[in-house]
């Protein structure tokens, strides 16, 4: 099973900023904010990750279907 680069910090930053903003009237305000700020900065960071591995993969195919019409 081929994952995603990138999916992996996503999917953990949204379980991790999910469950700041349900815990926000049960722990002090700081562990929240916290809690929320890392979980969008590995949302962020996750999406980064996966947006660069896509034109990165889109350059490589592009590049490969030049010498295959090289040969043509």
């Amino acid at each position: 099973m081929h994952i995603k680069q990138g999916l992996v910090p996503t999917v953990i930053g949204t379980a991790v900023a999910a469950t700041g903003i349900a815990l926000k009237d049960t722990i002090p305000k700081s562990y929240s904010s916290g809690m929320v700020g890392f979980g969008l900065a590995n949302i962020v960071m996750g999406s980064v990750d996966m947006i660069s591995t896509m034109d990165s993969s889109n350059k490589a195919a592009k590049q490969f279907n030049k010498v295959l019409n090289s040969f043509k």
